[in-house]
């Protein structure tokens, strides 16, 4: 049926074209409250996050817990630990584990003595398995904590560096760190925080950890077995032991550099 008059289809026409921009609208508005939801949500996480980590690491301080992480106090407590462990061996050995992935993960000082704590508690083969379960745990943690706080602002602040170490690290992810976690002179929390500012998947940087720790983790709980032989951490790691860390770590991007040098030349041969 026509129009009766001009403004009578000039009024149709136009609430026709609001019917069909409707839709168009309501979705718009959903998709940027969606989106508002999501940065609300993040930054409410982040402050949860920032408190979390300030209460943590103040009550550290304020209660002087550094003093139980010392070389001292573990030769002193020693025999009353142990005396602990045989009596309620998997309640000492929960606590000794959640203590050292809080350690890590919120990056405070004293892993080191931790470490050598589970080899004169629980021995070589069981302060091994726990370390090295609690210290990659831990580490893990630390690199989300510095992914979730920090990577946007270094990101914006250091574009251009950061894009040169996350195209290695794409390029040599799990080898780089492997090489890094062998070395006894990249402090271990270090690398943890530096690790969450880059692209590296978390289960790579989980398992390629904790196959990279597992030797240092040896050596120190071997030595806090004999914990009354130490008088500092020297004693620990010689010169030559630190040498045969930083050759097993360059060893496999030798052999990765060898083979795509191999790989080049084949594919020369048959161009």
């Amino acid at each position: 049926m026509g129009c009766i008059t001009r403004k009578t289809c000039q009024l149709v026409s136009r609430d026709a074209s609001k019917l069909k921009a409707e839709p168009f609208v309501k979705v718009q508005n959903k998709t940027l409250n969606t989106a508002l939801d999501v940065m609300a949500e993040k930054k409410i996480k982040i402050i949860l996050l920032t408190a979390t980590f300030s209460i943590v690491v103040a009550s550290f301080y304020t209660f002087d817990l550094q003093q139980y992480l010392t070389l001292e106090f573990l030769k002193s407590s020693k025999a009353l630990f142990i005396s602990y462990y045989e009596q309620n061996p998997m309640l000492v050995l929960g606590s000794y584990l959640l203590s050292y992935v809080v350690i890590t993960a919120f990056s405070l000082p004293g892993a080191v003595w931790m470490t050598l704590g589970g080899g004169a508690f629980f021995g070589l083969l069981t302060g091994t398995v726990v370390v090295s379960f609690a210290s990659t745990i831990g580490a893990t943690l630390a690199m989300l904590i510095s992914r979730f706080l920090l990577r946007d602002w270094v990101q914006g602040r250091f574009g251009k560096q950061m894009q040169i170490i996350n195209s290695g690290i794409q390029k040599d992810g799990g080898f780089y760190l492997f090489t890094l976690r062998l070395l006894p002179v990249v402090p271990f929390f270090v690398i943890n925080l530096g690790m969450g500012l880059t692209p590296l998947r978390t289960f790579t940087f989980y398992w390629v950890s904790q196959l990279g720790m597992l030797p240092g983790t040896i050596v120190y709980i071997n030595a806090g077995s004999e914990l009354a032989k130490i008088e500092a951490l020297s004693d620990i790691l010689s010169p030559t032991l630190i040498g045969s860390f930083v050759l097993l770590g360059i060893f496999p991007l030798v052999v990765k550099k060898f083979i795509s040098i191999i790989e080049s030349k084949s594919l020369e041969a048959n161009a």
